[in-house]
């Protein structure tokens, strides 16, 4: 039987790459755009940020995000959309009074992390499931407030996909689950590569994939470089993928990339290996996911 696994395109991101990579999507229709495109060359699920149209910064605006959606559930593309719950969690201390924060800061409480996803619900939404030093900052996402998150999501009806970024983000996703604030069968991200987060390398995969409770479904990507590499082995160790200009802004060395052409190439590595992607509607009745086009899919 052909192994088939879901395929993330993560399009945009909030990170500072707009301008090193011109086909970073910034606006709500381009965004959207990409996220078809990305369908169209193979995509199961659409992630998605928003970007302040002005600046390519991060955007909280509903209406950004709602523009997003809008454009891609009405074009005749379907895939399946993943909008981040992790909102304003930058946190950069001011030296001169570490309590309160510097110039860079944007914090946002669990109920406004939350507001994209509650008011628009999407099949999937990531939840960070710890705090992290993120590159020169602080990701902050204290367990109260991913409680209350959780729980917000919860009462959505939306799939939290649980996002480890080290290892102890593993054990508190888990908790959550203990908790009872995680329905169904969880879904797992491994986001590996990110400085100072969990190594890209197959030693820590498998380390994250064998702490994983029985019923668990998961998934993994690497940024930069290591993206096409941690695709392939996370696909041949029964887990699921993700690529995208989040995570990886070249085709290949000294080549920028699009979003479509990304996938496109992950599409190839994992034909080659004899691993098919799954459509929408697949990933839709396999992992029990709410379908915007058609109430919940139970696998009847």
């Amino acid at each position: 039987m052909t192994q088939k696994v879901l395929l993330t395109a993560a399009v945009t991101g909030a990170g500072d790459t707009t301008a090193k990579n011109q086909y970073v999507p910034v606006t709500p229709k381009e965004i959207a755009a990409s996220a078809i495109e990305s369908a169209k060359a193979g995509a199961t699920v659409a992630h998605v940020h928003a970007r302040d149209p002005q600046t390519g910064g991060i955007s909280h605006s509903l209406d950004h995000y709602r523009e997003i959606i809008e454009r891609i559930r009405e074009s005749e593309t379907d895939v399946i959309i993943n909008i981040t719950s992790g909102g304003g969690g930058d946190f950069i201390p001011n030296l001169s009074n570490p309590s309160t924060g510097g110039e860079g800061t944007d914090m946002q409480t669990p109920k406004e992390r939350h507001e994209p996803v509650g008011s628009l619900l999407p099949e999937m939404c990531t939840l960070d499931c710890g705090s992290v030093n993120f590159g020169d900052m602080v990701y902050m996402s204290p367990t109260d407030w991913l409680r209350e998150q959780a729980r917000l999501i919860q009462e959505s009806g939306v799939k939290p996909e649980l996002e480890c970024f080290d290892t102890g983000h593993l054990r508190f996703a888990k908790q959550l689950i203990a908790e009872g604030l995680i329905d169904g069968d969880p879904m797992f991200q491994f986001c590996l590569g990110i400085p100072w987060g969990a190594d890209a390398d197959e030693e820590t995969m498998q380390y994250m994939k064998n702490r994983l409770p029985d019923n668990a479904h998961w998934s993994a990507f690497g940024i930069g470089r290591m993206q096409m590499p941690i695709l392939e082995m996370a696909a041949q160790n029964g887990g699921n993928v993700r690529v995208g200009l989040e995570d990886n802004l070249y085709l290949g060395k000294g080549i920028f990339a699009r979003n479509e052409q990304l996938v496109d190439q992950a599409v190839s590595k994992l034909h080659a290996a004899n691993i098919e992607v799954m459509t929408p509607q697949e990933a839709r009745v396999h992992f029990q996911l709410n379908n915007p086009y058609g109430g919940h899919n139970n696998g009847q």
